[in-house]
């Protein structure tokens, strides 16, 4: 797709999400915004604010009176559903209505549900594994550990909890793709991608309704919020979060884990060396490398930081560009894999807090602990493309395996 605005002329006037150069060399883009400017503006999208501070991304996270997550991705047109449901509830709800749709879903993403998932994840990433060391015998050793191994495991997780074929994979990226990256396009071609993700996913319900089983997708369709069965409405807007949020935010996640071991021998081989610190670890590369980004609408005129925000100004809430403020981490741009104390806020703040933090989590840690196990030694081997829009990652990280 093409975007239909031109290049960015100033990161502090004229930024735009969807700029390649954005995720690219994100780190530099927002030390330079706090240094000059640390809530930019744009014009762009009918107006948007990128505050690139924690005190002020915080600040907004927590403020649900001036602030309505009734859509969480910046576009370029304002979304039709309304306040308090959105369009995907619950991440894009608002109080009072929230809670209830958010306390719907915290049992399925609750530690005691997500643990016995982990010989499934391990025996997934082992396959992804030898098929890579069996690929990259032809290959000189090279491998793409974006493409060929993080961009499966979430696809193949989601689509079980769903109940959705695991062949749809590629169309789930082409999902993910059209839906968080295409967004600098014009209003038609927004419509018609949501159009193909909804006729998909009405095909999925309607086989769910003929054909019920023990996945999300019926638990949805069978869900009560009081004594009101879900909308419809409801029920597909909350698939499309768990099947667009719960794919990208993590294959994300694990390519920026394993691309930055692969261009960090001594962090690497550390991890080899010492199992134990892996956990640490994770959380130190969700810091760094956050993937995620949220979006609120302004609800009500306020300012903030001297910026006077008006009604219907999107603002972006770079969670990743907060876990690297300098005011709120020691050696904030640093990976250190041994960081004993880590407040990150990689799964944001607030009532909006990823309820899919333990899943993600598994699938990081094991992700990087199977590729460990199987490459030990592996380094950087071409060239890293960057997805664009709010979800950060590499969408190729290719890598020499050294025998």
């Amino acid at each position: 797709m093409t975007s239909i605005y031109g290049p960015v002329t100033d990161w502090a006037t004229d930024f735009d999400h969807a700029e390649p150069d954005y995720n690219a060399n994100a780190h530099e883009v927002w030390s330079e915004l706090r240094g000059r400017c640390p809530i930019a503006h744009t014009d762009r999208y009918e107006g948007a604010w990128l505050p690139v501070t924690h005190e002020h991304v915080s600040q907004i996270a927590y403020d649900t009176e001036h602030f309505t997550s009734r859509s969480v991705v910046v576009t370029t047109y304002r979304p039709l559903a309304e306040a308090p449901v959105g369009n995907a509830p619950p991440i894009s709800s608002d109080p009072p209505f929230h809670h209830g749709a958010r306390r719907l879903l915290l049992p399925a993403f609750a530690p005691k549900a997500i643990e016995p998932m982990e010989n499934g994840v391990r025996t997934l990433c082992r396959r992804l594994l030898s098929d890579i060391a069996e690929a990259a015998i032809a290959k000189g050793g090279i491998a793409d550990a974006a493409v060929q191994y993080a961009q499966h495991i979430p696809v193949s997780v989601i689509s079980m909890m769903l109940g959705f074929p695991a062949e749809d994979a590629e169309l789930f990226r082409g999902f993910i793709h059209d839906i968080v990256e295409g967004v600098n396009v014009t209003v038609e071609q927004r419509f018609e991608s949501f159009q193909r993700l909804g006729d998909y996913i009405e095909r999925q319900v309607l086989d769910h309704v003929d054909n019920p089983r023990d996945d999300l997708t019926t638990f949805l369709l069978n869900a009560k919020i009081g004594d009101e069965p879900l909308s419809v409405g409801h029920v597909r807007g909350s698939i499309v979060l768990l099947l667009i949020a719960g794919i990208d935010t993590t294959w994300s996640a694990i390519g920026s884990s394993l691309l930055h071991l692969a261009t960090h021998p001594d962090d690497r081989r550390r991890l080899v060396a010492e199992p134990a610190l892996m956990p640490t670890a994770i959380e130190e590369l969700l810091r760094v490398y956050a993937p995620v980004t949220m979006a609120r609408l302004v609800s009500q005129d306020v300012e903030i930081g001297g910026c006077p925000m008006k009604v219907d100004d999107w603002v972006l809430l770079p969670f990743p560009a907060a876990n690297v403020d300098p005011a709120a981490f020691e050696r904030a741009d640093e990976v250190l894999i041994d960081r004993a104390e880590n407040r990150h806020i990689a799964f944001g703040l607030g009532i909006h807090r990823c309820l899919g933090s333990n899943l993600a989590r598994l699938e990081v840690r094991v992700a990087v602990e199977e590729f460990l196990a199987a490459f030990p030694d592996f380094e950087l081997a071409g060239e890293v493309t960057w997805s664009v829009g709010q979800i950060r990652g590499p969408r190729t990280v290719p890598v020499r395996i050294n025998a």
